[in-house]
């Protein structure tokens, strides 16, 4: 079994999303993904996701390309992914250059790194606003 892991947030789901777990699933048999609880992501976004925790979880562990999905409750925590121990991590390009304990200790165990760009024109960021200029006026 070749393990694939990938962590966000996953909020407003979109194609984007979509799109990240059909790249990761295509590097392996079995795809993890991380979703980010809702205190994690306002520790270091400073505001709450949109989609509660329990709804994104639900979400995800429904897409097809999703074998498990896990809380992460910590920033790719080191001690977390000693339990997972996969063979290939998937992430965005926006976290490139920001070597996270995590990333450090899966390149240390050997693990693949892998960056997607972003599906162009869509991101939760870009949802939100969208929405905002809809509902201004």
């Amino acid at each position: 079994m070749i393990k694939v892991y990938t962590a966000g947030t996953w909020d407003m789901f979109h194609v984007g999303h979509l799109n990240i777990f059909k790249k990761s699933k295509e590097l392996g048999t079995h795809l993890i993904v991380g979703v980010s609880t809702d205190e994690l992501v306002y520790s270091y976004k400073k505001h709450y996701p949109i989609i509660p925790f329990e709804n994104r979880i639900e979400l995800i562990k429904s897409c097809k390309y999703v074998d498990e999905v896990v809380p992460q409750t910590k920033l790719l925590d080191p001690e977390d992914l000693k339990h997972i121990c996969p063979n290939v991590f998937t992430i965005g390009t926006d976290w490139k250059g920001k070597e996270l304990p995590g990333i450090k200790f899966l390149r240390k165990i050997g693990t693949k790194i892998v960056y997607f760009n972003y599906t162009e024109e869509i991101s939760s960021s870009i949802i939100k606003e969208r929405l905002a200029a809809i509902y201004k006026g």
